[in-house]
């Protein structure tokens, strides 16, 4: 009875145990703790990546009358599929990020960095597998960094990735002497997930599934996911059902550093390079295609699905721009616009539901 009392129950019997893995589905917070919600929450992500296809659908109806002869063709598809492969791998683990509470604005700068790593003399010396591990190694030790300054040092996740951003850029820089690093002919494996074809489609598309199938498992087949959602949600309701907040939160851009790592081989294949140029406002476009998919910025909702269709529209825009022979700051101010857009639409929602 005296235990009882003492935290603060005030009933004379000893409450069962609760098992962590439901603690943490039902923390209460503005996602929940439940990956895919009930009721009218799921149909509304229905509802939204219905929508995202009828847009797909309306930007090939585009395609199709403005440029006829080019837009439809299999190697302008290819193209498409190839540019969304090396954002899409980025924006999986941006999706991560976003849902869990956070942002990360240096995806772009540390996959340069770890594309520049990654074809140093030195690296190619040792052929392309180590070359691939350095590039993976690179980007998830940097997200770690990013992780900890975050979790264990409480800075901003914006002014902590703002700075990892700079200094993997510069760092980048420093490596290449601000020069072009092209992989030896020695290293052609890795030009070859580009140039080798399985069904018409580079194996580098099939990366990007790959990736894509692995994270949609682990966000919402997991505990990891379950987490990820209750953090994001409610992180003190979390830490009370016994989470610990920090260390998810650090391997939550741990993860984020992965996918650039991953996303530096592909982007090495596709231009047979490692440049501290890469990577150039990749984390406008991985956020954009994250928010556009339904993911709230304030974190505890979000599906991966919803994220690789908003980033299609992006590529699809970003295609019918350049296949229309419009200007690069033409693209840039209509992806402001659309982002804008679907920050008001998504706060509309959420007024209209509370």
């Amino acid at each position: 009875m005296t235990d009882a009392r003492a935290s603060g129950g005030g009933s004379q019997s000893t409450p069962p145990p609760v098992d962590e893995h439901a603690r943490v589905e039902a923390a209460p917070g503005k996602g929940g703790g439940r990956p895919n919600g009930a009721g009218i929450l799921g149909r509304v992500g229905e509802a939204r990546h219905l929508g995202l296809v009828v847009a797909l659908v309306l930007l090939a109806v585009v395609g199709l009358v403005t440029t006829p002869g080019s837009f439809a063709t299999s190697s302008n598809l290819v193209s498409i599929l190839a540019l969304a492969s090396t954002i899409g791998v980025i924006t999986v683990g941006m999706t991560f990020v976003i849902i869990g509470g956070g942002i990360d604005l240096s995806v772009g700068a540390i996959m340069a960095l770890a594309s520049v790593w990654a074809t140093t003399l030195a690296t190619q010396s040792y052929g392309p597998w180590v070359m691939s591990i350095c590039a993976i190694l690179v980007g998830t030790g940097a997200g770690l960094l990013n992780g900890f300054l975050i979790s264990y040092g409480r800075m901003v996740p914006f002014i902590a990735t703002l700075a990892m951003l700079v200094a993997a850029r510069g760092l980048a820089q420093r490596m290449s002497d601000r020069r072009t690093q092209l992989v030896q002919p020695d290293n052609n494996a890795i030009v070859e997930l580009s140039t080798t074809r399985v069904l018409g489609l580079p194996l580098l598309v099939y990366i990007f599934a790959f990736v894509v199938i692995i994270g949609w498992i682990v966000l919402n087949r997991t505990t990891f996911g379950r987490r990820t959602y209750a953090v994001g949600g409610n992180p003190e309701a979390a830490r009370l059902a016994g989470i610990d907040v920090r260390r998810h939160t650090m391997m939550l851009y741990a993860l984020s550093g992965l996918c650039c790592g991953i996303a530096a081989v592909i982007i090495m294949a596709r231009t047979t390079t490692g440049s501290s140029t890469h990577g150039d406002l990749y984390e406008l476009d991985a956020i954009a295609a994250v928010i556009i998919g339904g993911t709230l910025l304030t974190g505890g909702r979000g599906t991966i699905i919803g994220s690789i269709l908003g980033l299609l529209i992006f590529t699809l825009i970003t295609n019918l721009f350049i296949l229309n022979g419009l200007n690069t700051s033409d693209q840039l101010i209509a992806k402001g616009l659309i982002i804008v857009i679907a920050v008001l639409l998504q706060r509309r929602s959420l007024e209209t539901r509370t």
